[in-house]
């Protein structure tokens, strides 16, 4: 939807918020800028190989802004469902302004309607194109501490489950910008909303999938199982004869004194139960349909008030 096939209520609400819309583009162009010219020195210091990768200017530059990009791309569905509530729809009434749009031949529905699909669309274009602006940056340091496909920041940086964010705030926004009416207030709320929403997410996606579950021998000389294929480990410990599961490590003549191991019971082996890499996309998938789901009732709910207050 180009600006020259804009008509009627989304072309007034693109020219109204014409300002954040140019910011918006700026603050994207400005973080491919960024991380693309930092790729590109740290490729060429990895061409160099003139010292130890890790110590590379390039390279802990190129860390450092993914890191902070990573952050701000979390609060980028609050930014997102602060706006919508406060000044895209709560100021509309506070201020008395909705009355002028609805006396322009359009009905509620349709006033709605332009902002919501306005909002969702500006969204989840800067959203994806921040995702692949983290993406471009990411493919370099991904096997660095902190940068695991599974940690806080990359899990939600690098994958579609922030378009799902960003719709469900989009749509919460619109409803309580409705329910509340006035700015400050409904942006507050929104935005605890969504926060509440994604720290409940964050804590329930790693159960939205069975674990897998890896075994290896618990004697003397025998090494600690790991995480195969960079997994996201999420428990390990060993096991009794009786295949009960038993918290610590096994014992060898090399453990040091107050170890946690477990020389009070007979072990059989230890296991570890991890989630691979393969599961990154059928999490972000299940988690972004919840996250759909949860915008169309609110967007329901959203259009039943409407019609409600103004049939």
């Amino acid at each position: 939807m180009t600006a020259l096939a804009l008509r009627g209520p989304y072309w007034v609400t693109v020219r109204q918020y014409r300002r954040t819309l140019w910011l918006t583009g700026a603050a994207v162009a400005a973080s491919l800028a960024v991380v693309g010219g930092l790729r590109i020195w740290e490729g060429r210091d990895r061409a160099s190989a003139s010292f130890p990768y890790e110590q590379r200017l390039g390279y802990d530059m190129l860390r450092g802004a993914l890191e902070q990009l990573s952050y701000g791309m979390i609060a980028l569905p609050l930014l997102v469902g602060a706006f919508v509530a406060g000044p895209l729809v709560a100021r509309e009434f506070e201020s008395g302004t909705y009355k002028l749009a609805l006396t322009q031949s359009i009905g509620p529905a349709v006033w709605l309607r332009s902002k919501l699909l306005t909002a969702a669309g500006v969204s989840v274009g800067a959203t994806l194109a921040l995702i692949a602006v983290y993406r471009l940056g990411w493919t370099r340091v991904s096997t660095s501490w902190g940068f695991h496909w599974a940690d806080l920041g990359p899990y939600e940086a690098g994958g579609i489950v922030l378009v799902g964010y960003a719709l469900f705030a989009v749509a919460v926004g619109a409803l309580v910008g409705q329910l509340i009416r006035r700015t400050v207030i409904a942006m507050a709320v929104t935005g605890g909303i969504v926060g509440l929403t994604m720290l409940a997410l964050g804590a329930l996606r790693w159960n939205l999938l069975a674990v897998e579950t890896v075994t290896g021998p618990a004697k003397e000389n025998a090494s600690v199982v790991f995480a195969p294929d960079n997994g996201m480990l999420v428990d390990q410990g060993l096991l009794g004869v009786s295949g009960k599961r038993l918290s610590g490590w096994f014992c060898t003549p090399d453990t040091p004194p107050g170890a946690a191991c477990r020389p009070d019971e007979p072990i059989a082996a230890q296991y570890v139960d991890y989630h691979p890499q393969s599961h990154f996309w059928p999490t972000q998938l299940i988690e972004s349909g919840i996250l759909l789901a949860l915008a169309a009732l609110a967007v329901y709910a959203a259009f039943r008030v409407l019609r409600a207050r103004h049939p």
